[in-house]
C-alpha cells in the first residue's frame, strides 16, 4: 500500500508535523518519518491518534441496552439486573449475535475504538446444550468483528459454578457453562481461526469470577492455557461488587482479590476486570503485579458498583485501560469522562487521574487507555510506532469541539467537549474501515440489527 502522511499525529514521543508512515500488506507500521513530505504518499487529513482498545465487552448485551431502566420496591442493584440479562439472552441466536456484534462493533468504531477484548461466555444453545460446532458463537464474534473491521481479543469464557463454595450453576446459567477440557478446545479452535485473519485477532481465555470459577477449575484451566497458548491474555471480573467481597469473606477468610493474588500467578498477561472493592493493600498488590485493571466507568456507573480507587492505584504505578462491557456507551471518551469525573465528585477536585502535576488530563487517560488496552489484549496496539499495527483515528480538526486546538488540547476537547463524535477516518490494520465518517457496509449492519431489535427486544 502507499505511505501514509499524516500532518499532525501524536506519536509516542509526543506531537509532530509531517508524519509520513510506511505500512506493510499484513498491516504493520514498518517505518516512521517525521519532517518528511507527501510525495507519493495518501494524505490523511485531520489530527491523527492511535486507535483506542477497548479491553472488555460482553457484545450481546448491547442489544439490551436501556431496558432495564426501571425502579423496584425493593431496590434495584446489580442482582436484579443480573436476572434481566439471564432472561434477555434465552432469546438469541447465533444469527441475532453475529447481527448485534456487527453493528456494536460498527458503532465503536466511529468512535474512535480499533479493537477489542471480548469476553465471551454466551456459548450454549437455549436449552444448555453445545451447538452442533461447540464454538459456535466464538466463530460468529470473529465474523461480525472481521466484516466490519475491528480487531479483536476473544476470550472464551471459563464458567463452572454459580457461587463460592461450589454451588451447581442455575438454570438461567447453562447457556455460559461448559467444562475446562471443552472450553480449552474453543480457545484452540478460535486461535486457529484468528490467526487466519491475520493480524487482526486473536484469543485468550477469561474467567468468569471467583464465584463460577471454583480453584480447582482455574488451575485446570490456568495449566490447560500454559500448555496450548502460552503468555496468552488472561481476563477476570473481580470485586466488581461488595456482595461479592462479602461472600468471598465467608467462603475463605480472605478478599477476592487478596485470594486470587494467593492462589494465582496474577502477572502482565492478566486483566482483572472492574476491581472496584480493593483495600489499600490490595490495591498497591494489584499495582506491584503488572497486572491490568480494566475499568468500565459507564456500565460501573449503570449498574451502581462503586467508584474505584484511582488516585491509590496510579499512585502505586498501576496499569489500567477501559472498556465498554454491557455497551451502554460504545465511546473511548465517554468511558475516560466517566472515569474522571467520578473521582472529581468523590474527592471534590478537579483533574484527578493525572496527578497533582501541570499536564493534560486527556493526555493521561488516553495514554492510560492506549497502553493498558493494548496489553490487556496482548495486542501491539495504542501506539503510532515501528512494530505496531497500523490502527489510526483521524479527528476532524473543524469539528466544532475541536476547532482552534493543537497539541493536548485537542485531546481534552476530545473527552470533555460534548458526545458528537470528531472521528472522521479510520484505519485498523492498514486497512480503512470508517472514511469521513462511514463504515464498512454501515445500512445493511443496521438493518440486520433492526430486524433482531424488533423481535427480541422488549421492557424487562
Amino acid at each position: 500500500m502507499p505511505d501514509l502522511f499524516l500532518p499532525t499525529a501524536l506519536l509516542p514521543d509526543g506531537w509532530a508535523t509531517d508524519v509520513r508512515l510506511r505500512v506493510s500488506d499484513g498491516g504493520d507500521i514498518t517505518a516512521v518519518h517525521v519532517g518528511s513530505d507527501a510525495r507519493g504518499a495518501r494524505s490523511v487529513p485531520g489530527i491523527t491518534v492511535p486507535g483506542v482498545p477497548n479491553l472488555h465487552s460482553h457484545a450481546f448485551q448491547r442489544a439490551m441496552a436501556g431496558l432495564t431502566e426501571r425502579g423496584s420496591p425493593t431496590g434495584d442493584t446489580f442482582w436484579t439486573w443480573r436476572r434481566r440479562m439471564y432472561a434477555f439472552l434465552d432469546a438469541l441466536t447465533p444469527d441475532d449475535v453475529e447481527a448485534v456484534a456487527r453493528q456494536l462493533y460498527s458503532e465503536s468504531l466511529r468512535h474512535g475504538f480499533t479493537s477489542v477484548g471480548e469476553f465471551h461466555y454466551l456459548r450454549n444453545a437455549p436449552d444448555g446444550t453445545p451447538y452442533v460446532t461447540p464454538h459456535e458463537m466464538g466463530a460468529r464474534l470473529l465474523a461480525a468483528a472481521s466484516a466490519v473491521g475491528m480487531g479483536m481479543t476473544l476470550l472464551p469464557v471459563v464458567y463452572r459454578t454459580s457461587d463460592f463454595g461450589g454451588a451447581a450453576p442455575t438454570g438461567a446459567q447453562r447457556r455460559f457453562v461448559a467444562t475446562v477440557s471443552e472450553l480449552l478446545d474453543d480457545v484452540a479452535a478460535l486461535e486457529v481461526m484468528a490467526t487466519a485473519a491475520g493480524g487482526n485477532a486473536r484469543a485468550g481465555m477469561a474467567l468468569h469470577s471467583l464465584r463460577a470459577v471454583p480453584p480447582d477449575a482455574l488451575a485446570e484451566a490456568l495449566s490447560g492455557l500454559d500448555g496450548a497458548l502460552a503468555r496468552a491474555p488472561i481476563h477476570i471480573h473481580v470485586a466488581e461488587q461488595a456482595r461479592e467481597v462479602e461472600a468471598c469473606l465467608a467462603w475463605s477468610g480472605a478478599r477476592p482479590v487478596d485470594w486470587l493474588l494467593d492462589h494465582a500467578p496474577v502477572d502482565p498477561r492478566w486483566c482483572l476486570v472492574h476491581a472496584t472493592h480493593m483495600t489499600p493493600d490490595e490495591t498497591a498488590r494489584v499495582a506491584s503485579s503488572g497486572a491490568v485493571v480494566g475499568l468500565c466507568p459507564t456500565t460501573e456507573s449503570n449498574l451502581g458498583d462503586g467508584v474505584f480507587p484511582f488516585p491509590g492505584f496510579a499512585g502505586n504505578g498501576g496499569r489500567w485501560g477501559v472498556g465498554t462491557d454491557s455497551h451502554v456507551s460504545v465511546s473511548p471518551v465517554a468511558e475516560l469522562r466517566t472515569l474522571e469525573y467520578g473521582q472529581r465528585l468523590t474527592r471534590q477536585l478537579r483533574n484527578v487521574t493525572v496527578g497533582p502535576v501541570d499536564a493534560s488530563t486527556g493526555r493521561a487517560l488516553l495514554e492510560g487507555a492506549w497502553a493498558g488496552g493494548a496489553q490487556a489484549c496482548g495486542r501491539p496496539v495504542g501506539r503510532i510506532a515501528e512494530g505496531s499495527r497500523a490502527d489510526l483515528v483521524a479527528l476532524d480538526p473543524e469539528h466544532p469541539a475541536l476547532v482552534g486546538r493543537e497539541g493536548d488540547a485537542v485531546l481534552d476537547s476530545w473527552i470533555f467537549s460534548g458526545e458528537d463524535t470528531p472521528v472522521r477516518d479510520v484505519m485498523v490494520g492498514g486497512r480503512w474501515v470508517v472514511e469521513e465518517g462511514r463504515t464498512l457496509d454501515q445500512d445493511s449492519n443496521l438493518e440486520a440489527y433492526r430486524r433482531v431489535a424488533r423481535r427480541i427486544t422488549r421492557p424487562t
